[in-house]
């Protein structure tokens, strides 16, 4: 594998209806859209194939391997991209879990990541979401290599603990991804904010796809799937509808960074420390 210094990465906001099989030939449609512009990495976003809440995950919720992940297989596959599938309300055991796939161009799975932190807010008057009256939550870190580089994945609301993003990092990741539905109270306050801060900190690139906006539903997603590069910066943004978004990923800017502002090197670890638990 020769690692290029640039890749493109695209991310999917795209529109989720309550038809998973019109949400999984969408998904397929603009996939193919971002690889014939040159994606080598693409995103989709949380909860891609059905609605978002707490009634709709039993009744959306497969196998793993099941119907949507054996699209996403095939839509990698004939795109030759890797595929970062959002994610879905996943059933094993018995029990419910938000899981995100990952798909090789060969179409094989390389990752499955089940949402560590569960999405348990209630703000007075704004919004109340309790993922844990349907959800179990994931107990693994979840990163994978590609060509280009090394990558961690988070679902949403696992954004919020930076100590995530800081293991990612420690363990070589330059990218990190987010697929994540953010809402109308938290998206203007946080969203932005929150991936600015994971990318600043870590000194990696941020990607975040979030479904389209609509404002018919139980559950209305912010949008704003966003694109930041390790100075910080927005370089990719989309609006609330539905949109394809695309960023090149730079790693030799991101090499230039790291050097010109070594935080890595200059952390005392004599004080403090970010461990993992032992594998």
């Amino acid at each position: 594998l020769t690692s290029s210094v640039k890749f493109r990465l695209a991310v999917i906001q795209l529109h989720v209806t309550s038809v998973k099989a019109e949400n999984l030939s969408r998904a397929r449609k603009l996939v193919k859209e971002a690889a014939g512009k040159g994606s080598q990495l693409v995103l989709l976003p949380e909860c891609f194939n059905s609605p978002y809440g707490t009634s709709f995950f039993s009744q959306y919720a497969e196998r793993i391997p099941g119907e949507s992940t054996q699209m996403l297989s095939e839509t990698a596959k004939e795109n030759k991209v890797y595929l970062v599938g959002g994610s879905i309300p996943e059933e094993d055991g018995g029990k419910l879990y938000n899981s995100c796939t990952v798909f090789g161009p060969d179409g094989e799975l390389i990752l499955k990541h089940r949402k560590i932190h569960l999405f348990d807010i209630d703000i007075p008057g704004k919004i109340r979401f309790q993922e844990s009256e349907t959800l179990s939550p994931g107990s693994s870190l979840s990163t994978f290599q590609t060509p280009f580089c090394k990558v961690g994945v988070g679902i949403c609301y696992d954004m919020r603990f930076a100590e995530l993003a800081q293991l990612y990092s420690r363990r070589g990741c330059e990218l990190l991804v987010y697929p994540g539905a953010f809402n109308m109270t938290t998206g203007p306050a946080h969203w932005e904010l929150l991936q600015r801060g994971r990318a600043l900190d870590n000194q990696v690139y941020v990607a975040t796809a979030s479904p389209a906006r609509d404002e018919t539903s139980s559950y209305v997603a912010w949008g704003h799937s966003t694109v930041v590069n390790p100075w910080g910066e927005v370089v990719s943004k989309a609006g609330p509808e539905e949109a394809v978004i695309y960023a090149d990923v730079d790693l030799q800017y991101l090499a230039d960074i790291r050097q010109q502002i070594p935080v890595t090197a200059q952390r005392r670890d004599d004080l403090y420390a970010i461990r993992s638990p032992p594998t």
